[in-house]
């Protein structure tokens, strides 16, 4: 998979890996942290969730310029790195008030502008290299695959740290009691009789019910800080990776203006006319405005599908079902398919399948052994979810990387935009699985953040995942291959913040949409998103020819 890449790649995939496993990490729990230490509603929750997220993806626009102007990419994605290390540290301090958690929320912003984008931006100027050229959209296939395993494996570290504090203090996990223990606070609780049944059977010698209430919002508020801590951890990772293997992408960490200080880099520049830089700008301003939807819809997996899977979802689970949550099950299933697939794969040489044969074998009965371990009913955490979308990620970039070289040597890949275009179309129907579940549930107003009477098998989010996984690689590894392509050389940086302002856009839409959260009905609302997706298709498709038109400029 990484043949006719340049070894800079490597650096760069596990350098973001590194980073984006904190911050996911981080994100598995952040609004359940929210809810916990503050009592925050749903819509209150939802409004931090998409300020943070609009200045994660909003700030690399000032990144793009510091990058492009001042520092170059390599010494602003350091200078990141150590910035986010210090707002996670922040974060990680426990039992704080609200203005000290703003004040972290604004560091990793800050950190993630220096960061994401630049980073983006130098794996698209080794591609400039005409040796790598053609393999570009696989590359940012490449690279988007190592955000997503540090992402895959982030809530399940969350929910470790998590356990580990709650296990040392005597406690356990129970979203039904942290309510309560905020309506005991606040003397709203009506009915006392489950709560104080679940006071005495963790502190026998519990006389004030407030008192206790408290200490259990603590306990889970601390719990979540230990996540942030192991977020804070990974920075240094990260950072240590990208500095000690710069080597191997420094002939790539340079922009055009240090090129023009470099007499032996001056022939490299690139000056494009006024309506060339006009006619790109106005091509990755379309482009920009369609991803805004498509991130508005994809990131309600942190926010209404988050709470869908905690008052919708039924979090006790056979133990079949349970082999998927599992951590150590679920990859061991994964090896076991792609056992399977390399064992039936005739291009690679016979002892590889024959390997791949018995390592197939060995996970399947791993797996079985494992299974019989389980009780016949097992509890999951709402977080859990989240990890389907980036082990689908890894899982299926090699299958699209497969299926568009295929293409490719038949002369029939479909172009960037074109496979954008149908990232949204398939972004739609991920959510079409979510209005068909939600179809004679309550609405969220009905409910009042209570658990739903009925629950939804877990396997309508995790169908939904899958979609919007395969939704996300059409689209954006390519957007980000397009940008790298498209942009004025003189503007590499700034460009790619602007595709990550473009995300922060949406994100920022995805808290706006989530006011209507109570407001509808379920399926309601997630009709609503399925409606935008496939306008934002139908608008990518009109204007393809001028985009297409761009990506064919740059060739010449």
């Amino acid at each position: 998979m990484f043949k006719g890449h340049p070894k800079g790649l490597l650096v760069a995939f596990f350098s973001n890996m590194g980073e984006r496993f904190g911050y996911y990490t981080m994100l598995a729990v952040f609004v359940y942290y929210l809810q916990a230490k503050f009592g925050f509603s749903s819509e209150q929750a939802g409004q931090y969730y998409g300020s943070f997220l609009f200045g994660i993806y909003f700030l690399p626009l000032l990144g793009g310029i510091i990058a492009d102007k001042v520092f170059g990419y390599g010494k602003t994605i350091a200078l990141g790195l150590v910035v986010l290390f210090l707002g996670y540290v922040i974060l990680a301090i426990p039992d704080r008030g609200i203005g000290l958690i703003i004040v972290a929320l604004t560091v990793i912003s800050l950190g993630t502008g220096f960061f994401k984008g630049n980073l983006q931006a130098l794996v698209g100027n080794m591609y400039d290299d005409p040796r790598y050229s053609a393999n570009r959209d696989n590359a940012f296939n490449i690279f988007y695959m190592g955000i997503n395993i540090g992402a895959f494996f982030a809530p399940s570290a969350a929910r470790a740290a998590s356990n580990i504090v709650l296990h040392f203090k005597g406690l356990i996990y129970d979203p039904k009691f942290i309510k309560q223990a905020h309506e005991v606070l606040n003397d709203k609780l009506v009915d006392m009789t489950a709560f104080q049944n679940f006071a005495h059977q963790y502190a026998s010698q519990v006389v004030d019910m407030k008192e206790f209430a408290q200490t259990y919002i603590n306990a889970i508020a601390q719990s979540y800080n230990a996540a942030f801590a192991v977020a804070a951890a990974s920075m240094i990772i990260s950072l240590s990776i990208f500095l000690i293997f710069r080597k191997h992408y420094k002939s790539a960490d340079v922009t055009e203006k240090q090129k023009a200080k470099n007499t032996e880099l001056k022939s490299q520049i690139i000056e494009l006319s006024r309506e060339e830089t006009r006619e790109r700008f106005v091509a990755l301003g379309l482009v920009f405005f369609v991803v805004i939807f498509f991130w508005m819809a994809f990131h309600q997996n942190g926010f209404t599908m988050s709470i869908f899977a905690r008052d919708y979802t039924n979090l006790q689970v056979g133990n079949f079902t349970y082999l998927f949550f599992n951590l150590g099950s679920f990859l061991l299933i994964i090896f076991a398919i792609l056992g399977v697939i390399l064992t039936f794969n005739k291009t690679i040489s016979k002892k590889i399948r024959n390997i791949s044969t018995i390592v197939a074998i060995a996970c399947a009965v791993s797996v079985y052994f494992v299974f019989l371990g389980f009780s016949p009913t097992m509890s999951i955490k709402p977080e859990q979810f989240q990890q389907f979308n980036p082990i689908f990620i890894v899982f299926l970039t090699p299958v699209i990387i497969g299926m568009f070289t295929w293409l490719r040597s038949k002369n029939q890949e479909p172009s960037s935009p074109k496979k954008i275009g149908f990232g949204m179309i398939i972004t739609g129907i991920g959510f079409i699985l979510l209005v068909l579940a939600s179809i004679g549930l309550q609405s969220p107003k009905e409910l009042n953040e209570n658990v739903s009477p009925i629950l939804r098998t877990p396997y309508w989010l995790i169908g939904t995942y899958f979609s919007l996984t395969i939704a996300e690689l059409f689209l954006s590894p390519m957007g980000i291959s397009f940008v790298s392509k498209v942009a004025p050389p003189k503007y590499k940086g700034l460009m790619q913040g602007g595709w990550l302002a473009a995300t922060a856009l949406g994100n920022l839409a995805a808290g706006f949409i989530g006011h209507f959260w109570k407001r509808l009905e379920l399926w309601e609302f997630f009709i609503i998103l399925v409606v935008m997706s496939w306008l934002s298709a139908t608008f990518m498709f009109a204007v393809l020819k001028r985009l297409e038109r761009a990506t064919q400029n740059t060739a010449k």
